[in-house]
């Protein structure tokens, strides 16, 4: 399949849901595509096959939907899987980067010992939108010595301008959305 073709394949599988989760928003639900298990499959190729040759030993998955796309990926990478999760989720010593929201801040965590001495990493999740997650997820993988090699997204709003945020890491979205 050319990229169009799959361009259009993932896009007819992806429902639209007008004002959820709040009024003036479109969200792109991307279960009825992984339920699907050719558009399933395409997603994960898709996010995969920039970084077949990059020598990524960890992908880092953020939670919830980049755990089930970050994990495939890694997969495919013959990588390992490391989980970004909210705080207090993670059983063992964590470390933990606060970011803002449009209204107020969040906060994310990893393990400790997720990330060890000069790991190539590809982060992978399955929206850019304003790009705050994805920042510090950056941040925290870098600060535990990681190298950053990609932020991976199956879906990429341009409108919000997430990309901005990740400046000096490389961004690769699939799909791209201009609303």
């Amino acid at each position: 399949m050319n990229d169009a073709t799959t361009t259009d394949t993932l896009k007819s599988k992806i429902r639209h849901i007008p004002d959820f989760p709040k009024p003036g928003i479109l969200f792109y639900d991307i279960t009825t595509l992984l339920r699907d298990r050719e558009g399933l499959r395409l997603a994960i190729d898709a996010l995969a096959a920039p970084y077949k040759s990059s020598d990524i030993d960890l992908v880092v998955g953020i939670e919830s939907r980049g755990f089930i796309l970050g994990a495939a990926v890694a997969d495919r990478l013959n990588a390992g899987f490391v989980p970004v999760r909210k705080v207090g989720k993670l059983p063992a010593k964590t470390v933990r980067v606060s970011y803002d929201l449009e209204y107020g801040t969040d906060s994310l965590e990893m393990h400790q010992d997720a990330i060890a001495g000069q790991h190539q990493v590809l982060i992978v999740d399955d929206l850019l939108a304003t790009g705050g997650t994805a920042r510090a997820t950056v941040d925290l993988v870098r600060g535990l010595g990681g190298d950053v090699r990609g932020v991976a997204f199956l879906i990429e709003l341009l409108a919000l301008n997430g990309r901005s945020k990740l400046e000096g890491a490389p961004v690769m979205s699939v799909l791209q959305y201009e609303d």
